[in-house]
């Protein structure tokens, strides 16, 4: 493959923003960012990397650019937002890629490490555990009452009459930093993007027979969770390296949920770190 720069990237008729900087020819790290965000999540982690030499790709994931928006939850499946981060890796001309992931791009990431290892040297995943350390934690904790909101989302339009213009200050609420909180208010005031975020939480219980059964994370492994996170305890994260069949490291952050625009630093130096292993 001879790597290309890129802008968008296409796959089944859906058009997909990316932010593509840092040397062409280094190795590429690819960011996914998680609800309510955008790919200017990891705005202050990308110059960092860049500066190292290393390649960056940060995607507008599905339903949040505007050229890959589908109306039907069930298209936000699992397997397709795989499938797409596979095609951006595809068109960027590399065979393989550091996966940072947040949020529900973390969720992404610990299932891409199960699923795709060979298009991947490791992963940096920040504040998700994996979903199989989340399921076990609902009875084995608080998880459950943290969790309750996912519920609420299942609901057609009931969140999107409520989040309607308290993105923002809820975010605030939440302890990520003024601008960013800003930003996400903005661009999900856009008609479409917030139930395109959304509908990442309505496809989780749906079933697809595409989907692989494979839980275990055979690539190296950096886990990075905030113990002032509101919405992710500590069971789930405590849980998260048993399903990693390679090597892994845990790193407790004193930070809360949102640890690429609050602790930019500390998560550039533990992906430096990942891709500096040998």
């Amino acid at each position: 493959m001879t790597p290309q720069r890129i802008s968008t990237f296409t796959r089944d008729g859906l058009t997909f923003e990316v932010s593509d900087t840092g040397p062409l020819d280094g190795q590429t790290v690819v960011l996914l960012h998680g609800f309510p965000a955008n790919r200017h999540s990891f705005d202050e982690v990308v110059p960092i990397l860049n500066a190292a030499g290393f390649r960056t790709l940060a995607p507008n994931q599905r339903g949040y650019s505007d050229g890959a928006r589908p109306h039907r939850s069930r298209d936000y499946r699992a397997v397709e937002l795989q499938r797409d981060v596979l095609a951006l890796v595809d068109v960027a001309g590399v065979d393989r890629v550091h996966l940072v992931g947040h949020d529900w791009g973390g969720v992404l990431a610990w299932q891409l490490g199960a699923v795709a290892p060979e298009r991947l040297t490791g992963l940096t995943v920040l504040s998700t555990p994996h979903p199989s350390a989340m399921i076990r934690s609902l009875v084995a904790s608080a998880q459950a009452l943290r969790s309750f909101y996912v519920l609420v989302f299942q609901l057609p339009m009931l969140p999107e009459l409520l989040l309607r213009k308290k993105v923002e200050p809820l975010l605030r609420r939440m302890g990520l930093n003024a601008d960013a909180a800003a930003e996400y208010g903005r661009f999900m005031s856009k008609h479409g993007r917030l139930t395109g975020g959304l509908h990442w939480y309505r496809a989780l219980w749906l079933p697809d027979r595409r989907t692989s059964r494979r839980r275990l994370v055979t690539v190296p492994t950096t886990y990075l969770w905030g113990n002032g996170d509101q919405t992710l305890g500590r069971r789930a994260a405590e849980l998260s390296g048993s399903y990693v069949r390679a090597e892994y490291r845990f790193i407790e952050v004193d930070e809360n949920h949102w640890l690429p625009e609050n602790a930019p630093r500390v998560v550039a130096a533990a992906i430096l770190d990942d891709l500096r292993l040998p």
